[in-house]
Protein backbone atom coordinates (compact mmCIF):
# COMPACT_ATOMS: atom_id res chain seq x y z
CA UNK A 1 0.00 0.00 0.00
CA UNK A 2 2.82 2.37 0.89
CA UNK A 3 4.63 1.46 -2.32
CA UNK A 4 1.50 2.21 -4.36
CA UNK A 5 1.10 5.59 -2.70
CA UNK A 6 4.71 6.47 -3.42
CA UNK A 7 4.25 5.43 -7.03
CA UNK A 8 1.18 7.66 -7.45
CA UNK A 9 2.96 10.61 -5.89
CA UNK A 10 5.92 10.10 -8.20
CA UNK A 11 3.64 9.96 -11.24
CA UNK A 12 1.90 13.16 -10.09
CA UNK A 13 5.20 14.97 -9.73
CA UNK A 14 6.34 13.81 -13.17
CA UNK A 15 3.03 14.90 -14.74
CA UNK A 16 3.19 18.32 -13.06
CA UNK A 17 6.77 18.87 -14.16
CA UNK A 18 5.85 17.80 -17.68
CA UNK A 19 2.92 20.20 -17.74
CA UNK A 20 5.12 23.06 -16.51
CA UNK A 21 7.76 22.22 -19.09
CA UNK A 22 5.49 22.85 -22.12
CA UNK A 23 6.89 26.29 -22.82
CA UNK A 24 9.05 27.80 -25.51
CA UNK A 25 11.18 30.82 -26.24
CA UNK A 26 10.05 33.47 -28.70
CA UNK A 27 12.80 35.10 -30.70
CA UNK A 28 12.79 38.00 -33.10
CA UNK A 29 14.61 41.03 -34.43
CA UNK A 30 13.78 44.66 -35.05
CA UNK A 31 15.26 46.40 -38.05
CA UNK A 32 14.86 49.56 -40.07
CA UNK A 33 13.25 49.46 -43.53
CA UNK A 34 16.73 49.56 -45.09
CA UNK A 35 17.57 46.27 -43.29
CA UNK A 36 19.95 47.94 -40.84
CA UNK A 37 19.68 46.87 -37.17
CA UNK A 38 17.22 48.75 -35.02
CA UNK A 39 19.80 49.93 -32.48
CA UNK A 40 17.33 51.80 -30.24
CA UNK A 41 16.58 49.97 -27.01
CA UNK A 42 12.85 49.31 -27.12
CA UNK A 43 10.44 47.62 -24.70
CA UNK A 44 8.59 44.59 -26.07
CA UNK A 45 5.62 43.04 -24.27
CA UNK A 46 3.50 39.94 -24.63
CA UNK A 47 -0.17 39.83 -23.58
CA UNK A 48 -0.28 43.39 -22.25
CA UNK A 49 2.98 43.18 -20.27
CA UNK A 50 2.38 39.66 -18.90
CA UNK A 51 5.81 38.99 -20.39
CA UNK A 52 8.24 41.80 -21.11
CA UNK A 53 11.74 42.25 -22.46
CA UNK A 54 13.96 44.82 -24.19
CA UNK A 55 15.64 44.70 -27.56
CA UNK A 56 19.43 44.50 -27.75
CA UNK A 57 21.75 46.87 -29.59
CA UNK A 58 21.53 44.68 -32.71
CA UNK A 59 17.69 44.74 -32.59
CA UNK A 60 17.25 41.13 -31.42
CA UNK A 61 14.98 40.16 -28.53
CA UNK A 62 14.01 36.99 -26.64
CA UNK A 63 10.97 36.17 -24.49
CA UNK A 64 11.36 33.08 -22.30
CA UNK A 65 8.91 30.52 -20.92
CA UNK A 66 5.96 31.28 -23.19
CA UNK A 67 3.18 28.67 -22.82
CA UNK A 68 0.86 27.39 -25.59
CA UNK A 69 -1.96 29.62 -26.75
CA UNK A 70 -2.57 32.79 -28.74
CA UNK A 71 -0.40 35.69 -27.62
CA UNK A 72 -0.32 39.38 -28.53
CA UNK A 73 3.09 40.95 -29.07
CA UNK A 74 3.55 44.76 -28.98
CA UNK A 75 6.61 46.93 -29.62
CA UNK A 76 6.55 50.13 -27.56
CA UNK A 77 8.52 52.81 -29.39
CA UNK A 78 8.00 56.55 -28.84
CA UNK A 79 9.34 57.42 -32.30
CA UNK A 80 8.44 54.56 -34.65
CA UNK A 81 5.18 52.71 -35.18
CA UNK A 82 5.39 48.92 -35.31
CA UNK A 83 2.52 46.62 -36.14
CA UNK A 84 0.85 44.34 -33.61
CA UNK A 85 1.66 40.63 -33.91
CA UNK A 86 -0.54 37.67 -32.92
CA UNK A 87 1.47 34.52 -32.15
CA UNK A 88 -0.24 31.11 -32.01
CA UNK A 89 1.60 28.34 -30.16
CA UNK A 90 0.34 24.75 -30.33
CA UNK A 91 1.56 22.07 -27.95
CA UNK A 92 2.52 19.72 -30.78
CA UNK A 93 4.40 22.45 -32.70
CA UNK A 94 5.88 24.83 -30.14
CA UNK A 95 8.96 25.44 -32.27
CA UNK A 96 6.93 26.55 -35.31
CA UNK A 97 4.47 29.22 -34.17
CA UNK A 98 2.03 30.84 -36.59
CA UNK A 99 2.41 34.64 -36.67
CA UNK A 100 0.04 37.29 -38.04
CA UNK A 101 0.86 41.01 -38.20
CA UNK A 102 -1.64 43.88 -38.13
CA UNK A 103 0.18 46.95 -39.44
CA UNK A 104 -2.37 49.45 -38.08
CA UNK A 105 -5.47 49.23 -35.86
CA UNK A 106 -8.23 47.89 -38.09
CA UNK A 107 -5.82 46.83 -40.87
CA UNK A 108 -5.93 43.42 -42.48
CA UNK A 109 -3.77 40.58 -41.18
CA UNK A 110 -0.53 39.54 -42.87
CA UNK A 111 1.18 36.22 -42.28
CA UNK A 112 4.86 36.62 -41.38
CA UNK A 113 7.66 34.11 -40.89
CA UNK A 114 9.28 32.98 -37.69
CA UNK A 115 11.74 33.98 -36.21
CA UNK A 116 10.10 37.39 -36.26
CA UNK A 117 11.64 40.22 -38.28
CA UNK A 118 9.71 43.42 -37.63
CA UNK A 119 10.18 46.83 -39.26
CA UNK A 120 8.46 50.15 -38.43
CA UNK A 121 5.62 51.22 -40.69
CA UNK A 122 5.62 54.94 -39.82
CA UNK A 123 7.02 57.57 -37.49
CA UNK A 124 5.14 59.60 -34.92
CA UNK A 125 4.83 63.38 -35.39
CA UNK A 126 4.18 65.17 -32.12
CA UNK A 127 4.40 68.72 -33.51
CA UNK A 128 2.56 70.35 -36.38
CA UNK A 129 5.00 71.70 -39.00
CA UNK A 130 5.13 75.47 -39.30
CA UNK A 131 3.20 76.88 -42.23
CA UNK A 132 5.10 78.90 -44.79
CA UNK A 133 4.21 82.32 -46.13
CA UNK A 134 1.14 82.40 -48.35
CA UNK A 135 -0.54 85.38 -50.00
CA UNK A 136 -3.90 83.63 -49.78
CA UNK A 137 -3.66 83.39 -45.99
CA UNK A 138 -3.14 87.17 -45.86
CA UNK A 139 -6.28 87.74 -47.92
CA UNK A 140 -8.28 85.89 -45.26
CA UNK A 141 -7.35 88.57 -42.71
CA UNK A 142 -10.23 91.11 -42.28
CA UNK A 143 -7.78 93.97 -41.65
CA UNK A 144 -6.01 93.30 -44.94
CA UNK A 145 -9.34 93.26 -46.78
CA UNK A 146 -10.33 96.59 -45.23
CA UNK A 147 -7.00 98.12 -46.28
CA UNK A 148 -7.43 96.87 -49.85
CA UNK A 149 -10.98 98.27 -50.06
CA UNK A 150 -9.82 101.62 -48.67
CA UNK A 151 -6.95 101.78 -51.17
CA UNK A 152 -9.35 100.95 -54.01
CA UNK A 153 -11.71 103.73 -52.97
CA UNK A 154 -8.81 106.17 -52.64
CA UNK A 155 -7.69 105.58 -56.22
CA UNK A 156 -11.18 105.07 -57.65
CA UNK A 157 -13.03 108.05 -56.18
CA UNK A 158 -11.24 110.70 -58.33
CA UNK A 159 -12.25 108.75 -61.44
CA UNK A 160 -15.85 108.61 -60.26
CA UNK A 161 -15.97 112.33 -59.40
CA UNK A 162 -14.75 113.44 -62.84
CA UNK A 163 -18.23 112.96 -64.32
CA UNK A 164 -20.11 114.79 -61.51
CA UNK A 165 -21.43 118.35 -61.51
CA UNK A 166 -19.72 120.96 -59.29
CA UNK A 167 -22.71 120.98 -56.92
CA UNK A 168 -22.64 117.20 -56.60
CA UNK A 169 -18.90 117.28 -56.02
CA UNK A 170 -19.33 119.83 -53.26
CA UNK A 171 -22.08 117.78 -51.65
CA UNK A 172 -20.00 114.62 -51.81
CA UNK A 173 -17.01 116.47 -50.35
CA UNK A 174 -19.13 117.61 -47.39
CA UNK A 175 -20.42 114.09 -46.85
CA UNK A 176 -16.91 112.69 -46.86
CA UNK A 177 -15.79 115.31 -44.37
CA UNK A 178 -18.72 114.50 -42.14
CA UNK A 179 -17.96 110.78 -42.34
CA UNK A 180 -14.34 111.41 -41.41
CA UNK A 181 -15.54 113.15 -38.22
CA UNK A 182 -18.15 110.97 -36.45
CA UNK A 183 -18.98 113.75 -33.92
CA UNK A 184 -19.82 116.22 -36.66
CA UNK A 185 -21.88 113.63 -38.53
CA UNK A 186 -23.97 112.88 -35.43
CA UNK A 187 -24.49 116.56 -34.70
CA UNK A 188 -25.72 117.15 -38.24
CA UNK A 189 -28.14 114.26 -37.93
CA UNK A 190 -29.59 115.63 -34.67
CA UNK A 191 -29.82 119.16 -36.11
CA UNK A 192 -31.68 117.92 -39.13
CA UNK A 193 -34.10 116.08 -36.87
CA UNK A 194 -34.59 119.16 -34.70
CA UNK A 195 -35.20 121.46 -37.67
CA UNK A 196 -37.79 119.15 -39.17
CA UNK A 197 -39.62 118.81 -35.86
CA UNK A 198 -39.67 122.59 -35.13
CA UNK A 199 -40.88 123.72 -38.54
CA UNK A 200 -44.40 125.19 -38.52
CA UNK A 201 -46.51 123.88 -41.46
CA UNK A 202 -48.79 126.90 -41.44
CA UNK A 203 -45.87 129.31 -41.56
CA UNK A 204 -44.30 127.46 -44.44
CA UNK A 205 -47.57 127.61 -46.39
CA UNK A 206 -47.78 131.39 -45.84
CA UNK A 207 -44.24 131.84 -47.08
CA UNK A 208 -45.02 129.85 -50.22
CA UNK A 209 -48.10 132.02 -50.87
CA UNK A 210 -46.06 135.25 -50.50
CA UNK A 211 -43.53 133.91 -52.91
CA UNK A 212 -46.28 133.22 -55.47
CA UNK A 213 -47.71 136.72 -55.11
CA UNK A 214 -44.30 138.31 -55.56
Amino acid sequence: MIALTRLLCLLGIVAASAAQGVTTTLEGRLEFPDKSPFNITTRITLNNAEYATYSRSDGSFVIYNVPPGVHQLDIHSVTYHFGQVKVQLLEDSMDAPKCLEYAYPGAGKTAIKYPLVLTPHATYDYFEPAKGFSIFSMLKNPMVLMMLVSAGLMFGMPKLMEGLDPEEKEQMRKQMQAQSNPTEMLSQMFNMGGDSSSTDPAKSRRERRRAKKD
